[in-house]
């Protein structure tokens, strides 16, 4: 039987002259792969994988040389590549005991997305919440539903603060942002700022100039925090940073450090209803200005609003209160009952003095986010009390989350 291929039967493609003519400049078009714009010297991903035997931070359990392969050669368009998101927690592996620290940080909102394998356990680890397309994060700034916030006992409830980050769109995140976008974010800044000053008369502060006390300032910063400098966020110092202060003292608002801006409400009544409405009106009026200037806050439906620490994504609101619980402190369910509170405690350096935060912040908006502090920190407080008359607090503890 006749087998040979008849290669006169098979016809060569048809040859478009225009075709021809403009294929190179039709695929110079397409977009490139980030990673093909860098010559990086580096060997393969089991020779570049960290050592993470004494790493106690989330990145530092997660992480497996499997993950890694696969994040391995993917960057985002800014430049961003895995080694860029593990690089804080490899700088600071965190300690044995105590909070677990995230271990990583994105270079930018993409960073997200391209690196999801990673971000998504990550936030699903420490949030535990799972990272779902079919969930959106809703907002709820309408402080009124708030309920109980300005009544708490105050021989125990010392002060409070409530915190909201933001990262500007179409911007890398501090992290990885260079001197000009850094300069670019401060520009836009001053602009919004002497807007918002309008309704809330305050003043900007370069960092240089809180390098010095002022009778009218008690913020002093003359070096970096040593918590940016481990974290790579002080690059340059001070340059391009600042902290703008209301006149009365109920708002700080702090550009590129953490996070583009972040808004502080800081209390020494411990009233979190009022602390709470500081930050739901004027991050609302920050929105809108920057809005105003096509640079609008970044929110993703499935992330919420879009920070460079997965710790804080969704809501980016941390709500705290400084409680005196020298008794509770040394209970030996205080961990298990924290965890059932979704709460977090941090000591303060004074001998039983405690700041109780949210640990979580995506999964909730920022009224229920809230509620679960002011809820929290009642019940432990009533707990203190037991625990100061030699009583018993086991029917005090709640159901578990």
């Amino acid at each position: 039987m006749w087998k040979r291929e008849k290669m006169w039967m098979i016809k060569p493609p048809t040859e478009h002259p225009k075709e021809s003519k403009y294929r190179p400049v039709l695929e110079s078009l397409l977009p490139r792969d980030p990673m093909s714009r860098f010559n990086l010297k580096r060997g393969s991903p089991k020779d570049e994988f960290p050592n993470l035997d004494r790493n106690y931070t989330l990145m530092g359990r997660i992480l497996s040389l499997h993950m890694y392969t696969r994040q391995f050669n993917r960057a985002t368009e800014s430049g961003v590549i895995f080694d860029d998101i593990i690089r804080p927690g490899l700088e600071d592996p965190g300690q044995p005991t105590g909070a677990r620290a995230v271990g990583c940080l994105a270079g930018d909102a993409q960073s997200y997305i391209l690196f999801c394998d990673f971000f998504d356990r990550i936030i699903e680890s420490y949030h535990g919440y799972k990272v779902t397309t079919d969930i959106v994060q809703e907002s709820d700034f309408n402080y009124d539903n708030l309920k109980g916030g300005d009544d708490f006992d105050q021989a125990y409830a010392m002060s409070c603060e409530v915190t909201a980050g933001r990262s500007i769109e179409d911007y890398c995140f501090p992290t990885h942002c260079s001197r000009g976008e850094r300069r670019q974010l401060f520009t836009l800044a001053k602009t919004v700022l002497e807007q918002l000053g309008e309704d809330l008369p305050g003043k900007l502060y370069s960092i240089d100039e809180l390098s010095h006390e002022s009778e009218g300032r008690r913020v002093v910063m003359d070096s970096p925090p040593l918590s940016l400098i481990k974290i790579g966020v002080a690059r340059d110092w001070p340059d391009a940073r600042a902290l703008w202060l209301s006149e009365d003292g109920t708002l700080a608002i702090w550009v590129n450090m953490e996070d583009h801006v972040k808004l502080v409400s800081y209390r020494s009544d411990a009233c979190l209803q009022e602390a709470f409405k500081t930050i739901c009106i004027n991050v609302l009026k920050l929105e809108t200005l920057y809005k105003k200037l096509r640079h609008p806050f970044i929110w993703k439906p499935h992330l919420g609003w879009v920070v460079s620490s997965p710790a804080e994504v969704g809501t980016g609101l941390k709500a705290s209160v400084t409680v005196n619980l020298l008794h509770l402190a040394e209970n030996k369910r205080l961990d298990d009952i924290l965890d059932r509170l979704r709460l977090q405690m941090e000591a303060t350096g004074c001998p039983g003095i405690y700041k109780i935060s949210n640990l979580q912040t995506i999964g909730f908006n920022e009224v229920e986010l809230t509620q679960l502090v002011v809820d929290g920190v009642k019940l432990l407080i009533r707990m203190e009390k037991r625990l100061e008359n030699n009583g018993g607090i086991d029917d005090l503890v709640p159901a578990q989350k």
